[in-house]
Order: C-alpha cells, then sequence, then structure tokens
C-alpha cells in the first residue's frame, strides 16, 4: 500500500499512551532510521526486516507503506507502543501488514535488516545486540537511532561486543544512527541476578528493566513501610512491579497472601517472574504483562502497592502515576490500601485523596513520600 510518509505520519496517535503537547507518535529518530534503510529494505525477502522498541508505528508502518516490506516482525518492549501500533495500523488500513513477536531468536531469526530506537539502558541494547547477533542472517545489518545528546560512545561498545563493525552516520535534525554489521553469535548472558544480602533476595532482570539487578531507593522507601501494610490481606497486586521485588518480598513476609505482578513492559515482566523464581514463591506470584491493571476485576484486590514512574521518555509529567493511581482505585475492594511511593517534589497527596481515598504519608524524606490511601 503506498501511502506518502508525510500522509501517514500525520495519522499516528500515541494513545493508549500518554497525550501532551511536548509528546510526538513521530519524531526525528524514526525518519532518518526510514530513509537510512530505504536501500537496505529494497533487497530484502518477505520477512527478512525486523523492528525493535518501534514507538507508536512509525518506523514499522513506515516500512511497509514507503518501503514495500512485507512480513516485518516487530518487537515492542511496552504494550502501551504494541497498541498504538494496532490502532494506528487500522487507523491507516494497515492492519496485518506486520507481527507482534517477544525479543527473542523467533523474532531475529534470519533478518537482514534490523531498525532500533536505543534504548536509554546500555543492558537493553546489548541484550538486543545478543539477540539478533545470535539468531540474525550473516549478512544483517543493524541500524540502531537516537537523539544525540541520549547517544554515547559505549553504545558503540555494546555492539562492538556483538558486531565486528560498528559504524555512526552524519547526524541529521539532532539524531543519529549507528550501524552494526558482521554479527558474532555468543551465548546470551541475561537475564542477570544478584543477591542482596541485606534482603536477603535474588534480583534478576532483562536489559530494559527499570534499576537492572539494584534495587531503586523509591523501592527500598516503600519496603520500609512493608511491616505496616494491611496484615490480613489475601490478595495483593504489585502495579508497575518491575523486576519483582517488592511482590517477592510481600509474598515471603505474609505466608497466606497471593500477588499479582503486574506491568507494560516485556522486560519487566520476564524479570520479576525470574526473581520470584530464583526466590522460590513462583507459585505465589503470578505476573501479567498489561496496560494498568486492566486484566484485574475490579473491587477485587485487598492490597494495592506502587512505585509509578514520574516521566514519559525525557518529559516530566504526571498523568503515567495518575492513571496507576485510578487502576489501584478500581480493583481495590473497599476500605482496600494502596501504598505508593514518589518523588516528594510531585506532592501526590491530594491526587491521592481525590482518586482513591482518605491518604495519609506514612514516611517521608527530601527525596521520596511513602503514602497509604484507604479505597473508599
Amino acid at each position: 500500500m503506498d501511502i506518502p510518509a508525510h500522509e501517514l505520519f500525520a495519522a499516528l496517535r500515541r494513545v493508549p499512551d500518554v497525550e501532551a503537547p511536548d509528546l510526538v507518535a513521530v519524531d526525528a529518530t524514526d525518519r532518518l532510521l526510514l530513509d537510512t534503510a530505504a536501500d537496505l529494505v529494497a533487497g530484502c525477502a518477505p520477512g527478512e526486516v525486523a523492528v525493535v522498541d518501534d514507538s507508536y508505528g512509525a518506523l514499522t508502518l513506515g516500512l511497509v507503506a514507503a518501503h514495500g516490506a512485507t512480513g516485518v516482525r516487530v518487537a515492542q518492549d511496552l504494550l502501551v507502543g504494541e497498541l498504538a501500533l494496532a490502532a494506528n495500523a487500522e487507523r491507516v488500513g494497515l492492519a496485518g501488514s506486520y507481527r507482534s513477536l517477544p525479543l527473542g531468536p523467533e523474532l531475529a531469526e534470519g533478518a537482514r535488516v534490523v531498525l532500533v530506537k536505543a534504548p536509554r539502558a546500555l543492558d537493553a541494547l546489548r541484550e538486543i545486540a545478543e539477540v539478533f547477533a545470535a539468531s540474525a542472517a550473516p549478512d544483517v545489518t543493524v541500524l540502531v537511532g537516537g537523539r544525540v545528546k541520549h547517544m554515547t560512545h559505549a553504545m558503540n561498545d555494546v555492539l562492538g561486543s556483538s558486531f565486528g563493525e560498528v559504524s555512526a552516520t552524519l547526524a541529521r535534525q539532532k539524531s543519529r544512527v549507528l550501524v552494526a554489521r558482521a554479527p558474532e553469535p555468543a551465548p546470551s548472558s541475561f537475564p542477570r541476578c544478584q543477591v542482596h544480602p541485606d534482603l536477603d533476595l535474588t534480583v534478576c532482570a532483562h536489559g530494559a528493566a527499570f534499576a537492572g539487578t539494584k534495587i531503586d531507593i523509591g523501592t527500598r522507601a516503600l519496603l520500609r513501610s512493608l511491616p505496616e501494610m494491611d496484615g490480613t490481606a489475601r490478595t495483593a497486586v504489585d502495579l508497575g512491579c518491575g523486576t519483582g521485588v517488592l511482590a517477592t518480598l510481600l509474598v515471603r513476609s505474609r505466608p497466606e497472601l497471593r500477588v499479582l505482578a503486574v506491568d507494560q513492559s516485556a522486560a519487566a515482566v520476564a524479570s520479576a517472574a525470574a526473581t520470584a523464581a530464583a526466590n522460590g514463591v513462583a507459585d505465589r506470584v503470578d505476573v501479567v504483562r498489561d496496560d494498568a491493571a486492566a486484566t484485574v476485576a475490579d473491587g477485587s484486590i485487598d492490597l494495592v502497592v506502587c512505585n509509578p514512574p514520574f516521566h514519559v521518555g525525557a518529559a516530566v509529567v504526571t498523568t503515567a502515576a495518575d492513571r496507576l493511581f485510578a487502576a489501584a482505585a478500581r480493583v481495590l475492594r473497599p476500605g482496600g490500601e494502596l501504598w505508593a511511593v514518589y518523588n516528594s517534589a510531585l506532592r501526590y497527596r491530594p491526587v491521592l485523596n481525590r482518586v482513591v481515598g482518605p491518604t495519609r504519608v506514612a514516611g517521608q524524606d527530601r527525596k521520596f513520600t511513602v503514602t497509604v490511601s484507604n479505597r473508599r
């Protein structure tokens, strides 16, 4: 289907992700990656093009509409990206023109051209590089695009550990593309696991999981309130579970409790499952990839714990946390507890009072505030 690029891009939306004036569905990196890939894609047979972390569909649909690619395989860590791609494909008449797959051998098998939106975390890029070096075609070209201000020489080094040739294009509109060729296959190094003796806890993480095998200080602040959380709870949700630290320690502290760990990140979900297994509680931690607890029934949960994000890309916004607070209010039974931790400067307490119910501060320092809200 031949759709002019400007018409295609104008039709794309971020929904169901956060919409805001400074947040876009198509950026200069998308355009540069597509232009850089044009001649390479022209020589590909069906199924030989893959995309990783397409934000909202510009790369995948641009390959199909502008470059005639067929059988495109796509892996997106964030579920909202998958949903936005599906909605955009439907909107422009390209539904069914691609396949969504997890990051792994099926995505990479035989790929000759790969377009990647550069992740912030080096370990995320490392895992992507390892997957394609192991399973893509010997003549594969991997194009990794990002904003110049977010790209570092360390990215070249990471790609160089899996590919024999790494170069960079000239910058355009403050974006640049790294070009990797000559794959050097090696066993995957993910998930990685680290023991934290102070908590008697093993944390496992895939490359794109927030904080990796470390435990971020917000989570540690919330963990200090663990003994105060409802001891009679039988059902709990770790909302935005990350690597599953809260879910794992919750079930370990309460033998009668069962926890549902949910996150929209595929890497987080895989990491949380690995963390639960490494600590012997996989039978009481169910891990599900979903957006804002969409798979959880209304009023069915006794306890929710949440360490919400306060960034969407490079923008500081509260909308992502607001959606999680509303989700907690929906799934909690009347009287159920939401324990949340957030950057103290954000002052979420009035929002929690309005959206969930009466909220008190359970702990606070200059960096983080921990609150408990009781569902009305």
